[in-house]
């Protein structure tokens, strides 16, 4: 429930017209305005005028008060429209998995702990904080996932590492990345290429795009299991 709550939210904060997006959304789980304001106790115009832009951009706050409605009433429906929705998002949890911080984790101290060598944008690394983790299966992701659903790997916050398994060369995450940014207009604080790797060995594309994009990107051997464990410590 909770990944069904966060993907909502997300792309209503995210989306160039937040206002639209509560619109549809509301639409989707078959409730009218003014049963939406009447579970929130403010005024139809209220609703109306955030989903037609009259009012500025709806803070967090706000979205997270509407999306808990919308979960709340359709619970007290029989919660079909959840069960549904929720269903549709399982299928694709094992292609990730997002872990959340407690604190920020510096760049270099993250690159320590997973054993990794910085291959892209040394610079920025030193400048960059994390606050969380995603474990992706490239393949999976890549096959499974539609673009416009990238939002999810990014868990709570885009200020985290990507770590891809599986990579051959790494073009093919990073072309993920790019494209999912105009989709999603999120990107992540780092990208790290899990795999038979040698820093000679990442392709030329990948890195042209990690510059472009101005991400730290990593490569590392490290087993994924071990690379759980030792950030265990920094999770909320």
């Amino acid at each position: 429930m909770d990944q069904l709550e966060n993907t909502i939210a997300g792309e209503i904060c995210l989306s160039k017209d937040p206002g639209g997006s509560m619109k549809k959304w509301r639409e989707i789980f078959g409730i009218s305005q003014t049963e939406l304001a009447d579970f929130l106790k403010v005024s139809n115009s209220t609703i109306s005028d955030y989903e037609g832009g009259r009012r500025k951009s709806p803070g967090i706050g706000i979205i997270s008060r509407l999306v808990s409605a919308l979960m709340e009433i359709d619970k007290n429906r029989g919660g079909k429209i959840v069960k549904q929705l929720d269903k549709d998002f399982k299928p694709k949890e094992a292609a990730f998995q997002a872990h959340e911080f407690g604190s920020a984790l510096k760049g270099p101290e993250f690159a320590k702990i997973i054993e990794g060598q910085c291959v892209a944008n040394p610079s920025r690394l030193k400048e960059t904080q994390i606050y969380g983790y995603s474990i992706i299966d490239s393949l999976k992701v890549i096959l499974e996932i539609p673009v416009h659903e990238y939002m999810l790997l990014y868990g709570k916050t885009p200020e985290r590492a990507l770590i891809f398994r599986f990579v051959e060369n790494g073009r093919s995450p990073l072309i993920a990345v790019k494209i999912g940014r105009f989709s999603t207009d999120m990107k992540p604080a780092i990208v790290v290429l899990h795999g038979n790797l040698e820093a000679e060995t990442v392709d030329p594309i990948a890195i042209k795009i990690a510059e472009s994009e101005k991400i730290p990107v990593i490569i590392t051997k490290k087993p994924v299991e071990e690379i759980i464990a030792a950030l265990k410590k920094f999770e909320a």
